[in-house]
């Protein structure tokens, strides 16, 4: 089903399992998201003008779009990074019931 332009997935990642944790459990208890998976896996950027290579953990979250403000003020109040990946992309399409899954767990 084509979503309405409403639901979102944010990516962030967690210098730690434990920090991720951390970061899923706030978000998922204060209804900023339905759902947070998490997943080790390894990065490569630049900072500081060095290319680095890092072991991380990601975290794709499932949410609203109304969500997203509050759920990248709460990232930024319990990451580690001086600047944490939040990036969000649209959901163009979805099975109703886990779309209608999330609203209602947001919404709570």
């Amino acid at each position: 089903m084509a979503a309405d332009g409403n639901y979102i997935v944010v990516m962030v990642t967690a210098a730690s399992e434990d920090e991720a944790v951390a970061i899923a459990n706030h978000l998922v208890y204060h209804h900023l998201a339905a759902c947070v998976s998490l997943f080790p896996i390894s990065s490569t950027y630049i900072w500081n003008n060095q290319i680095c290579q890092e072991q991380e953990w990601q975290l794709i979250i499932k949410t609203q779009q109304q969500q997203f403000s509050p759920l990248e003020t709460a990232v930024r109040e319990l990451h580690s990074y001086a600047i944490p990946e939040v990036i969000a992309v649209p959901v163009i399409a979805g099975s109703l019931p886990y779309l209608n899954w999330i609203s209602t767990q947001v919404n709570e």
